[in-house]
């Protein structure tokens, strides 16, 4: 069984005030100088109300990098942090191509050499780190480890990175100049973000969480990409990725532009990341609903809140909806953070009490991926 790993600190970072509906497309800018079409009918669906951007106003610009974003997320855990023998990030649009994000957030933190790892992905990258660092303390390879979840995805989201796929558009094939509602769907879905937390092999604290496992799993042997950035679909569906594109068309074709398929999505979202893989560990674990006293899914819409319910029947754990806990509204959509924040918030609020169960879903549109951590407040 491993050595006992405990969740004994929390903590979350978003930046500069929130942003209500409203002020969005003026924070984001109008491609083309025109309203997108899609924005009121993707946030009637979504239910979020704010959101964080970590965008200065007077400049148009990112105010901070996603390290700093995260490294403030990180310091949050506290000034009596102390010694930590692994750094585990994880995110969906790190800074740069390389190195990766989990050095350059060790070097805005400045702690003395420790083991770093960085994990990619989209929402479950933040989850995988978490699985990192609780596997390295249970191992006996870490006595303490911290674990990270970030997004800054809002430079990418501005007008600016649209006009010359518009300017393109009108250009060759004469239509209106808007961007295609796969990339517009989501510049009114995502948001800027960062969250943290320790695991040790103590439970110290007023309510440490015992983590008990973290599954993974993906269905891409099944599925083709649902959601992608830094490439663009060919003919015939097949993913082509960035370097296959010269300079030009990654502008006129917006290549780096965070795309989905919402067909797909629709299509497969609750059976492949929620009722498929949640029945096998209900199954093979023995879960019951009775004993799950707060489910925390990560959802990018409220639109997917409601499919849960019946995916969660399906699976044959019907957790009753005054047991879930949710900040998607008043937080917005931060990818890989949406967990760490969604967790640091429930705990602080004081409702979780000692010897309840939590089990947090994280599902993943990627490539259709999913992960369930369960914890027991001790």
């Amino acid at each position: 069984m491993g050595i006992d790993v405990y969740l004994t600190r929390s903590a979350a970072h978003l930046p500069l005030p929130p942003v209500s509906n409203d002020e969005m497309e003026d924070l984001l800018g109008r491609v083309a100088g025109l309203p997108s079409r899609a924005r009121r009918l993707i946030l009637r669906s979504n239910g979020i109300v704010s959101r964080h951007y970590a965008i200065d106003r007077a400049t148009g610009r990112a105010s901070m990098s996603n390290a700093q974003l995260t490294a403030k997320a990180v310091r949050a855990l506290g000034d009596d942090l102390g010694q930590v023998d692994c750094l585990a990030t994880g995110t969906s649009v790190p800074d740069q191509l390389l190195p990766n994000h989990g050095v350059m957030v060790h070097g805005e933190l400045g702690w003395p050499r420790l083991e770093v790892v960085s994990c990619a992905g989209i929402c479950l990258a933040g989850t995988a780190a978490f699985k990192h660092a609780w596997l390295s303390v249970k191992a006996g390879e870490a006595r303490r480890a911290v674990a990270t979840g970030s997004e800054l995805v809002s430079p990418l989201l501005m007008a600016r990175h649209f006009e010359a796929e518009s300017a393109h558009r009108v250009a060759q094939l004469q239509e209106r100049p808007e961007v295609a509602f796969e990339k517009d769907f989501l510049r009114w879905m995502l948001s800027d973000g960062a969250g943290a937390v320790l695991l040790e092999r103590e439970p110290v604290g007023p309510l440490p969480l015992r983590v008990d496992w973290v599954e993974l799993s993906s269905a891409a042997h099944e599925l083709p990409v649902c959601m992608y950035g830094g490439a663009e679909k060919d003919e015939s569906g097949r993913l082509q990725g960035w370097a296959g594109f010269d300079g030009a068309q990654w502008q006129e074709r917006s290549i780096f532009a965070i795309k989905q398929d919402v067909r797909l999505l629709n299509e497969n979202i609750a059976r492949a990341t929620l009722v498929e893989p949640l029945a096998e560990i209900v199954r093979r674990r023995g879960l019951r609903a009775q004993d799950i006293d707060w489910f925390l899914p990560h959802m990018s819409s409220h639109y997917f809140l409601e499919s849960a319910e019946p995916a969660l029947r399906d699976a044959g754990l019907p957790i009753p909806r005054e047991r879930w806990f949710s900040n998607l509204a008043t937080r917005g959509n931060t990818g890989s953070a949406s967990p760490f924040i969604m967790l640091d918030e429930l705990l602080r609020s004081g409702r979780v009490r000692k010897g309840q169960r939590l089990l947090m879903f994280v599902p993943e549109s990627g490539r259709f991926s999913s992960g369930f951590i369960h914890m027991q407040a001790t």
